[in-house]
């Protein structure tokens, strides 16, 4: 089987995002990526939770740790009875799907994608820990070959000699898009990133990948994007998200909505990518993440503020529908207002496989 992941930069390959063998799940830690390249590793599945909830990896590169982390479920469980291990992998399944709120819907999909793998390969008389991992490969390379579709219509939008306004790290579209932007010769195409504190995903994660992919990439503070956008001449800001709601509004990092504001106020096109959630009818059904507070109050473990000063932490942001260009699907791009379309024409979301 030929894998999607094929070309694409270090990070973006599955065992370099997380992986399970050997009874145990190691996930790249992203935290301190790229100045270290190391790996967590977890003994078992609330191991990957913890390490879910302390962001050692991010962006879409949860779901794949969701997977292995079930696949480590399955091996736990292994000399229990057909019963037990049914009831085993359905408490594991919640506790990983739980582990960040604002994501929890599309957690879901993977983690029931993961039981009906295990499930059958329990009928089967299957080695089920070794299902979930071909499960994991084969959805992965599903979405892969769906964002690559996706970055050849969002490729289309950006000009020749342009240059692009990211924000936080899009994980595969980015890898994607660099990859259609050189097919297509634009290989001149400039690329900024916002820094993306308190993690600063954009400045370790998305500026890697695309200098990776051999790129011009730039990073810019995270208040410079309103200044870069005038004065570099910025065509198109574009972002990735954590949740697109059937309502037109955009869950994603924080800071994507002021820039949302900017792009609209500079009369440029913003472009989110990815497919439609379904099981996010409205906005409402969406809960923001509040984080540690303290993590604003440091620099990568270095303290900024004096003791006493109070931090505050939304991990997530909410853009509405009117500073949404259009949402970038691998069937096209629709308007905010039309998302029921995507799946009225027989499409699946970005995080869904038929088993």
């Amino acid at each position: 089987m030929e894998r999607a992941d094929k070309e694409l930069a270090f990070m973006l390959q599955y065992e370099n995002i997380a992986w399970y063998e050997d009874g145990a799940v190691k996930i790249l830690d992203r935290r301190i990526y790229p100045v270290k390249t190391e790996f967590v590793t977890c003994k078992n599945h609330l191991e990957v939770v913890k390490a879910l909830k302390d962001m050692v990896t991010q962006s879409a590169g949860p779901y794949t740790a969701a997977a292995a982390g079930m696949a480590l479920a399955a091996y736990e469980c292994r000399d229990k009875n057909f019963a037990e291990q049914s009831e085993y992998l359905k408490k594991a399944a919640y506790n990983i799907a739980n582990a960040r709120p604002t994501t929890k819907k599309r957690m879901e999909l993977i983690t029931n994608g993961c039981l009906d793998a295990a499930f059958k390969a329990l009928s089967e008389g299957r080695n089920v820990s070794e299902a979930i991992m071909e499960y994991t490969v084969n959805v992965n390379n599903m979405r892969y070959n769906k964002v690559y579709k996706m970055a050849q219509y969002l490729a289309d939008m950006i000009p020749s000699h342009g240059a692009v306004m990211t924000q936080c790290f899009g994980e595969t579209i980015v890898g994607q898009m660099c990859r259609v932007l050189k097919e297509q010769g634009k290989n001149d195409v400039r690329i900024f990133c916002p820094e993306t504190r308190p993690y600063f995903q954009g400045a370790r994660l998305t500026a890697t990948v695309c200098n990776d992919m051999g790129m011009d990439v730039t990073v810019i503070t995270d208040n410079m994007p309103a200044f870069v956008m005038k004065n570099e001449k910025i065509d198109v800001f574009t972002s990735a998200a954590d949740a697109i709601c059937m309502d037109g509004y955009v869950v994603n990092k924080v800071g994507t909505f002021q820039i949302a504001i900017a792009a609209k106020y500079n009369h440029l096109p913003y472009f989110v990518t990815g497919a439609p959630d379904h099981v996010h009818p409205t906005i409402d059904t969406v809960k923001i993440e509040m984080r540690d507070p303290e993590f604003s109050l440091q620099t990568m473990g270095v303290r900024t503020a004096a003791d006493g000063v109070k931090g505050y932490y939304p991990a997530f942001d909410i853009t509405p529908p009117e500073l949404v260009s259009g949402v970038v699907t691998d069937t096209g791009i629709y308007a905010p207002y039309d998302l029921k379309r995507y799946f009225e024409d027989g499409n699946m979301g970005e995080y869904e496989m038929v088993i």
